[in-house]
């Protein structure tokens, strides 16, 4: 969705999604820490006016994100500000996330960011941001639908390589024997790649490459693989979510298998 403005000098973008469940539901996965990392990234919430949220997208301080809640009504509304959240010198950004019931025992979660600037220089990294949360909500809504309410435990891992895009997500799903995966079917990983199993719910296209998984091996749970341009690179953020009473010995087992994995095929600094 292209970035809207108006006559203050504020500039928005949003994205919503309609996922199953009652608002309370909803607002359990949205808006506290254990839903957050549930399907997105690990998360602290302070829930309260005042509170504050953390997501960690990755090692290191560096790579959080960190908010101040100005808003805090559930299960309807909250908001939050982040001071230059992209980078030193970005406007402050205001995001609002919104849960409407629906009819059905569905709601629609709505997430706008809003800024204030005179220019247009960061118009296309928030335009990018609803590509991205299109795609979160779509393991937003896979989580609701299979395994809302459940223990969690999770991991992120992350591969890079050089352009074009499609030589190294290539790179990545031929090893671990998903580049033929079609939607709809049971796939898994090949031997000598850490072990997934299950069913294709989506298959990017080749202009953005990735797959989410509804996993039943190791455990049952999501995975989420893509490709994502950047800065000259090709980077390969890998997400896998476990739910269950297995889900923490499960992960604890795996992530260092993937770790090693990943660090054999796409060593730092290559």
């Amino acid at each position: 969705m292209p970035v809207r403005k108006d006559a203050s000098g504020r500039r928005y973008v949003q994205a919503e999604v309609e996922v199953p469940g009652t608002p309370e539901e909803v607002w359990a996965a949205i808006a506290t820490g254990p839903g957050i990392s549930s399907w997105f990234v690990p998360s602290e919430v302070e829930e309260r006016e005042g509170g504050t949220t953390v997501s960690h997208f990755g090692p290191g301080s560096s790579m959080d994100s960190v908010a101040k809640i100005t808003a805090w009504d559930p299960p309807r509304r909250f908001s939050a500000e982040s001071p230059e959240d992209m980078g030193p010198g970005t406007p402050t950004v205001a995001t609002e996330w919104i849960v409407e019931a629906q009819s059905g025992s569905t709601c629609v979660v709505r997430v706008v960011h809003s800024w204030f600037a005179s220019t247009d220089d960061w118009d296309k990294q928030f335009e990018g941001h609803v590509h991205g949360w299109a795609v979160f909500f779509r393991v937003l809504r896979l989580y609701l639908s299979h395994f809302r309410g459940q223990p969690c435990a999770s991991f992120q891992l992350m591969g890079a390589g050089p352009q074009p895009t499609a030589a190294t997500w290539s790179a990545l799903v031929g090893p671990l024997g998903l580049a033929g995966a079609v939607e709809g079917q049971r796939v898994s990983t090949a031997a000598g790649a850490p072990r997934l199993a299950g069913v294709a719910e989506q298959v990017g296209p080749s202009e953005h490459p990735g797959l989410l998984l509804r996993l039943d091996e190791p455990t049952p749970g999501i995975a989420h693989l893509f490709a994502l341009p950047m800065a000259g690179q090709v980077f390969l953020p890998v997400r896998v979510y476990l739910y269950g009473e297995g889900a923490k010995a499960a992960a604890a087992r795996d992530e260092p298998a993937w770790q090693a994995w990943m660090a054999e095929r796409f060593p730092a600094g290559a």
